[in-house]
């Protein structure tokens, strides 16, 4: 870590840490630590504060669209989907999309990379519920999302599901010198408990001095510099931006999928958080974060008010075709939030027999609804291909 870039933060303070690496032997170096986040809205240009509010203002107009539709929680899962397979791809774990929406929500993936991926939308429910439950932002939610996140994969270790008590490094490759790391959070120990305490009271702490959109981006920083987990801080830290406009009330339904953008602008992420901690550079960072939001949130809203017509143009064609069960404009919605299912699927969902269920999936088929996805005829799976091109494209 390049020491001079550091001396004279106004946002933190070098500590001192050390340890023996079996290659290298003993070792010392320094690690940066935040200092707390401030109660007010840091110093930001007109430029900064026009991006905030036209990033407000396309969640506003998302949030809009969500509240218009009788059953907004089900396009949670697609966005939701989408979210894990693009946060996933920015820590290194890539799985394609088309699979991802394909996993079977009543199952545990077998795939070890598909099993990484989808246990961010097991763990994102999981907050999602928390949050809509009344219950506060706590650490200890922040310890069972991680160690959902990590269930059943490598990193799923002793240091699973608590917060570190070992040192990590961040941009350094396997076998380099603690020093060769781009970045090194705060030493493990009581410290490091503290803040991250202090950082869920204060999201948890009314505050009418900084904009929830500004609050997002602060505490998104802080949870990443200080990075309290072995494995899935990026991710976790990517939740936390949709749960805190969730929470505030500036989204209703958290159907906002913020990492694509970031993703196709990794490099410049990782710049505007180290921007912060070796200049205090809130400015660029809140600019940059704001922009990816309002991005996010208008590519949200586009995807949403398609699928929405889609919907209504599928339920049409089967009214149309003198189907008069429910269960046949049921499958419509189940197609939205299960884009690629099996007749066991629709089963379960529809709680009808497998004979009906395979009935009416053949049948929406036959008016070419429904087509199957891929050639096997073994667990055949299908899909609406209307709805799938919206979600791939």
């Amino acid at each position: 870590m390049r020491l001079e870039i550091f001396a004279n933060s106004p946002t933190g303070v070098l500590v001192p840490i050390g340890g023996t690496d079996p290659r290298w032997g003993e070792w010392s170096h320094v690690a940066y630590v935040p200092g707390p986040l401030p109660n007010e809205t840091p110093a930001l240009g007109v430029r900064t504060f026009n991006t905030v509010a036209k990033a407000r203002a396309a969640l506003a107009a998302l949030d809009a669209s969500a509240r218009q539709l009788p059953n907004p929680a089900l396009l949670r899962q697609p966005t939701l989907r989408q979210e894990a397979q693009s946060t996933s791809a920015l820590e290194g774990t890539y799985a394609p999309l088309e699979d991802v929406l394909g996993v079977d929500a009543d199952e545990q993936p077998a795939d070890a990379t598909m099993r990484e991926v989808f246990n961010y939308v097991v763990a994102a429910d999981h907050a999602f519920r928390w949050i809509e439950e009344g219950r506060a932002l706590t650490v200890g939610l922040l310890e069972s999302l991680q160690g959902i996140l990590v269930g059943g994969t490598a990193a799923d270790t002793d240091q699973a599901g608590r917060i570190r008590t070992t040192q990590v490094v961040i941009g350094s490759h396997r076998g380099a010198r603690v020093h060769d790391a781009r970045f090194i959070p705060p030493p493990p120990g009581i410290d490091l408990e503290a803040q991250v305490r202090d950082l869920t009271d204060w999201v948890m702490r009314p505050n009418d001095e900084i904009d929830p959109l500004i609050m997002a981006g602060m505490a998104h920083y802080q949870f990443e510099t200080l990075h309290p987990f072995n494995d899935g801080n990026g991710r976790i830290g990517r939740l936390l931006i949709v749960l805190q406009l969730h929470r505030s009330g500036v989204l209703s339904e958290p159907t906002l999928t913020v990492s694509p953008w970031f993703e196709a602008r990794r490099a410049e992420y990782y710049d505007r958080l180290l921007a912060v901690s070796a200049a205090g550079d809130w400015d660029g960072w809140i600019r940059f974060f704001a922009e990816g939001v309002a991005a996010a949130a208008n590519a949200t809203a586009t995807q949403l008010t398609d699928l929405i017509r889609v919907q209504n143009a599928l339920k049409a064609r089967v009214r149309g075709a003198g189907f008069r069960a429910e269960n046949a404009v049921r499958l419509i919605d189940y197609a939205l939030e299960q884009p690629i299912f099996t007749v066991r699927n629709v089963q379960r969902h529809l709680g009808v027999t497998y004979n009906r269920a395979n009935k009416l999936v053949g049948q929406l088929a036959d008016i070419g609804i429904l087509h199957q996805h891929g050639e096997s005829s073994y667990g055949r799976r299908f899909t609406a291909p209307e709805v799938l091109a919206v979600l791939l494209r």
